[in-house]
């Protein structure tokens, strides 16, 4: 998979996710067999606009060549997704999520490897 293609699919399931928990977190989270107090609700939407910021950062990234700000993109979404994976893996074992919260522990994985890929591969050789 390309780098644009990539930071594009993850822009999309950010808009998707960013505008369900911006709207409806409540009905998204309910889904997954979680319940939110007020306090829930208020997380959710901070992680909601988050989103956006994610989407934004990998939507205006996607066609940046190979440079030092490119790299520090890729280590921070890998960073962010590893870190996403750990956790959610955790809270889905604890049984705060029901079964589906597999769907999320898998699409944070896909982006932990997809993105720690990009982290580790090698530059590719400028042809003049």
């Amino acid at each position: 998979m390309s780098f644009k293609n990539l930071m594009i699919i993850k822009a999309v399931v950010c808009l998707f996710f960013g505008i369900l928990l911006l709207a409806i977190p409540d009905t998204l989270l309910s889904i997954f067999g979680a319940t939110l107090g007020a306090g829930g609700m208020f997380t959710a939407r901070e992680y909601g606009s988050s989103l956006f910021g994610n989407l934004f950062l990998c939507w205006f990234a996607r066609n940046s060549e190979e440079s030092d700000a490119r790299g520090a993109i890729i280590l921070a979404l890998f960073v962010y997704d590893l870190i996403a994976f750990v956790m959610t893996t955790i809270t889905v074992i604890a049984g705060v999520l029901n079964p589906l919260g597999w769907l999320i522990v898998f699409t944070y994985l896909f982006f932990t490897i997809s993105f720690g890929y990009f982290l580790v591969k090698p530059p590719t050789a400028k042809i003049i």
